[in-house]
């Protein structure tokens, strides 16, 4: 009985406390200013149509048979030029592992995200004072955006909040910005769902201990009041009526 006691406690000194993170970041979620903490702070949010000459454009089956398999093929625009945008492996979702191609959609060239162009689609999508102070690449595991499994660029501003813009390394899409506050709101998000190894998702193996942890401050509580009322140390007062 010794060892279930034992258990038993820790087991609620571990979910008292996990409680009383979840009370205090909820709390926070509810105060904060959600647009900064989403790093939107200096966020260009662009939507320029897509203008192009149709009797310039490559023909997409033309593409699709000189290039390995793809899933789907679609015409997009990148500073201001037309390019197709091929898909070879489709994840579940755009941050998923995914695999692109671009083609100049005029001449059918093959065209690579190098830095230069990283920094032209970052500075695009940034409308806030700072200028360009570092670019690198990330081809494994990014510590501002956690979900995103595929190679970006990350371009960073000088500016006072320490903006980064994250440019996707084979699309050239936008995957998202981050900055001091985002960073800030990214530990209590943390926090609350428990995601201590910074995965990006709320379904990892700490909240699973964690809710066989519950079962068993639940199991071994029932098992426990079983021995008490054994040892008649529970005693039902009789109801006086008035």
């Amino acid at each position: 009985m010794g060892l279930v006691k034992k258990i038993h406690k820790w087991a609620s000194v571990i979910v008292g406390l996990q409680l009383l993170i979840w009370l205090a970041t909820g709390l926070y979620f509810n105060l904060m200013d959600h647009h900064k903490a989403g790093g939107h702070q200096y966020r260009a949010h662009l939507h320029q149509p897509l203008v192009f000459d149709h009797s310039r454009l490559v023909e997409p089956q033309q593409l699709l048979e000189n290039s390995s398999a793809s899933t789907s093929i679609k015409l997009i625009n990148l500073l201001g030029k037309p390019y197709y945008l091929m898909n070879h492996e489709k994840g579940l979702y755009p941050h998923f592992n995914n695999r692109y191609s671009l083609y100049h959609a005029y001449t059918g060239e093959l065209f690579k995200i190098d830095r230069t162009t990283a920094i032209a689609l970052a500075e695009q999508s940034y409308n806030g004072p700072g200028e360009v102070e570092s670019v690198s690449f990330i081809g494994g595991k990014n510590e501002d955006l956690p979900k995103q499994k595929n190679p970006s660029w990350q371009v960073s501003f000088n500016d006072e909040v320490n903006t980064r813009v994250y440019v996707e390394a084979q699309s050239g899409r936008i995957t998202g910005h981050s900055d001091d506050d985002s960073r800030f709101a990214g530990i209590f998000f943390m926090l609350h769902f428990m995601d201590y190894a910074n995965e990006g998702s709320f379904n990892n193996w700490q909240i699973i201990a964690f809710g066989f942890i519950t079962l068993w401050l639940s199991f071994t509580g029932m098992i426990w009041t079983i021995n008490l009322l054994q040892k008649r140390q529970y005693k039902l007062k009789e109801l006086k009526q008035l």
